[in-house]
Formats: structure tokens, C-alpha cells, sequence
């Protein structure tokens, strides 16, 4: 007689996926806030945010079972340690922010030859912008060419044909309208502009010398 073989049909279903909840400080998880360098920072907005989560990690219990397994040397090293690298980051962020408040924007109106310009912008890479992202911006928005070059003292700039020195400037206020020093805020589709700060943004214009002057 012959051997009958069954096959049972396993049903497959999907495994939802792990929902992951981020420090929006440090942007590790919580659980490993402790190895970035602004844990004091981290705590107060796990605090406010989740307050089980900090209860979890940072109560009395939770902290007294983790010390429970080092020795008091131990634990007071791992204070001092933390303690260090949260004044390192801080003075380097303040540093930051120093260079970025003292850093300018200069948007140039540039004359080539009779009627007609190129705008060329310069400092934006101070305060984090990519500048061949917005190069392509610029190009897009205005349908015209722009590029990123050295200028003749070697530094690098944005380029863009045509006369549009007041349309970016415009398009940096926009990106930052509404938004503070960390670049956020400010309106979708000119994102890649977001943290310059407009009061730090100039406008000059240079003129053709005549063949007279050359």
C-alpha cells in the first residue's frame, strides 16, 4: 500500500514592526542617553516627554539596582567622567554657536556685461547648509544654471546666472521664518536653507569696470 503523504499549510503572518521612541536630544534611545555627552539634558526631557520611561531608567530603585553592581569608586568615576563630557560638549556648541552668530552671509550682485548678471552667494556652509544642495535649489527655483566654485581667494561659493540677488535673500527669510537658532522651524521646500540667520545675511552688488579701468 502505498505511503500518503499530508502537507498542513502553515498561515504566515506578518510581524508588526517595533515601534522605536528616540531621545530627540542625543537621538539615541533612552536607554543609552548615558554614552552620549548631554545626558543631564536628556534626562529632563525624558522626564517631561515620558515620564514612565524615566521612571524606568532614572528613578530611585532603577538607579540603586545599576550602582548595586560597581563599587562606590567606581560610581563616583562614572560621575566625573559624565560630568566632563557634558562641559566638553557644552563649551564646543557654545563655540558653535559663537562662530555661527559671527558668521555673514554675502550675497553678491555681479556684472558681467552690459545687462547682464550673475548672483553669486557666499558663507552659507557657516551655518550647515549643503551648498550643492542649494546650488540645485537655486537652479530649480529660478531655471537657470548654478554651480559651486572657488572664488579668487580660493573659497568656495554659490554661483547662479542671472540677477536674483533679492529673490534669495527673500527664499532665506522664508526658509527661517518662524524658526531660531537651531535651524528648526521655518516653511517645507526651502529646508535646505533653515538656520542661517537673515540678520546676518547681506547684500552687495559689484559693478563691470570699464575697459578704461582694467
Amino acid at each position: 500500500m502505498a505511503d500518503i503523504t499530508t502537507f498542513t499549510q502553515i498561515e504566515k503572518r506578518a510581524t508588526p514592526p517595533v515601534q522605536m521612541f528616540y531621545c530627540s536630544v542625543c537621538t539615541f534611545p533612552p536607554e543609552y542617553c548615558e554614552f552620549g555627552n548631554s545626558l543631564s539634558k536628556c534626562k529632563e526631557w525624558l522626564q517631561t516627554q515620558r515620564p514612565d520611561l524615566y521612571e524606568k531608567f532614572y528613578s530611585e530603585e532603577a538607579l540603586k539596582a545599576k550602582l548595586g553592581t560597581i563599587s562606590q569608586e567606581a560610581q563616583s568615576k562614572l560621575e566625573e567622567d559624565t560630568a566632563k563630557k557634558e562641559a566638553k560638549a557644552e563649551a564646543k556648541a557654545d563655540a558653535a554657536r559663537k562662530k555661527k552668530l559671527a558668521s555673514q552671509v554675502v550675497i553678491k550682485r555681479i556684472e558681467r556685461n552690459k545687462r547682464k548678471f550673475v548672483t553669486s552667494i557666499r558663507g552659507l556652509e557657516a551655518f550647515g547648509v549643503d551648498l550643492k544642495k542649494a546650488a540645485k535649489l537655486f537652479a530649480q527655483r529660478f531655471a537657470t544654471g548654478g554651480s559651486v566654485t572657488k572664488n579668487a581667494a580660493g573659497i568656495d561659493e554659490i554661483v547662479v546666472q542671472g540677477d536674483v540677488s533679492q529673490e534669495i535673500y527673500d527664499m532665506i527669510a522664508e526658509a527661517n521664518e518662524g524658526g531660531g537658532e537651531d535651524g528648526k522651524g521655518g516653511k517645507k521646500g526651502v529646508d535646505i536653507l533653515k538656520g542661517v540667520l537673515i540678520d546676518n545675511v547681506d547684500i552687495v552688488e559689484e559693478k563691470r569696470k570699464k575697459d578704461s579701468e582694467q
